[in-house]
């Protein structure tokens, strides 16, 4: 209960009075307040070359990240695909193959994350992936049941 909202010691305790219309107009600050600093958790998404996986992992580990989930995807984009020759003969190849990284992090470290990948990742050619940050909601350590920032 915050400062905006009623207490229920002002209510009267009679259940046969008529119900007074309550004002929460003001108590929305408190249903979107934010969680207690320390707790914003950002989940970065980033699709990336498939060679340039180990050097963007180096990166990240020096800065910090402990911990990432990797998946090789297939996609297109701006390349919307290519040709290729095999055993002399031509075929498209519309979904070029991506690896995706899922990374949590504490909101302090997001952007650093994002630069980081942005760095190592390029090669200025099309192609290079895209970077997606999305808040959190919450995050669980299954083992301990830890919550958000200390569940990474």
């Amino acid at each position: 209960m915050c400062e905006y909202t009623p207490a229920l010691a002002e209510f009267d305790a009679n259940p046969f009075q008529a119900a007074r219309p309550l004002d929460f107009s003001a108590c929305a600050k408190c249903l979107f307040s934010r969680k207690p600093k320390g707790e914003y958790v950002k989940l970065i998404i980033a699709t990336i070359k498939p060679f340039k996986l180990e050097e963007v992992r180096e990166a990240l580990t020096e800065i910090g990240v402990r911990g990432m989930m990797v998946t090789e995807i297939k996609g297109f984009g701006s390349q919307s695909g290519h040709t290729e020759i095999y055993r002399g003969a031509e075929y498209a190849v519309n979904f070029v193959p991506k690896i995706k990284l899922e990374i949590a992090v504490n909101a302090g470290m997001a952007d650093q994350v994002v630069d980081t990948i942005t760095k190592t990742a390029r090669t200025g050619k099309i192609g290079d992936g895209k970077i997606f940050v999305l808040d959190l909601q919450q995050a669980t350590r299954v083992r301990t049941g830890e919550t958000n920032g200390d569940a990474l």
